[in-house]
């Protein structure tokens, strides 16, 4: 698999011959992913249950420098949280109110359409979008810290350390047997 991050090509490889499911269930997934209101110790608990450590949080959430949140997946944090940038609070709240605008979105970076460390740099200004992400780096020198230090400033060690959690990741539940399928093309299900 390959990850472009910052113009830089890295690559990682992902088993092949792997079965996949036939069909999806947001239900399932999500009741997999910690919900975006977890404090650190939630956090962490969570990962550790599907044997994944802190640098496995830390790097696979930073999988958040592409794309968007609902504005009720933060409204909380911005309008109670004390470890939040002030003016980037204030700047959340015009486009999501206290009341309303529940689907309204906002990237969760200000790159979001692109793989690079400006997710990790916000976190050092306290301009993580959600709770769960803000809960990654305290400004107290833990090695959560540490990561998202590092990570804010070498996109190869991201890029690589991304790759390794990925792997691992996938290799958590692999179907076997008849479950699933070897799909002939990754992106859709077969037609036999």
């Amino acid at each position: 698999m390959k990850l472009v991050l910052g113009g830089n090509q890295y690559w990682y490889k992902v088993l092949l011959g792997r079965r996949d499911a036939r069909t999806a269930s947001k239900d399932a997934a999500n009741a997999n992913l910690p919900p975006p209101f977890f404090n650190f110790s939630q956090l962490i608990t969570n990962f550790q249950s599907h044997g994944l450590n802190l640098k496995d949080l830390v790097v696979l959430s930073g999988a958040h420098t592409i794309g968007f949140a609902k504005c009720s997946t933060f409204r909380d944090r911005i309008y109670n949280d004390t470890n939040i940038d002030n003016d980037f609070a204030a700047n959340l709240r015009n486009t999501c109110p206290r009341i309303g605008g529940d689907t309204n979105l906002v990237p969760f970076d200000s790159t979001p359409t692109k793989v690079d460390t400006t997710y990790y740099k916000g976190l050092l200004y306290k301009k993580g979008l959600l709770q769960s992400d803000q809960e990654l780096y305290k400004g107290d020198g833990s090695q959560s810290d540490r990561y998202v230090k590092l990570y804010s400033k070498n996109s190869y060690a991201f890029a690589k350390d991304f790759g390794v959690s990925m792997i691992k990741m996938g290799n958590l539940k692999p179907l076997t047997g008849r479950k699933g399928e070897i799909r002939c093309n990754c992106r859709k299900v077969n037609n036999y």
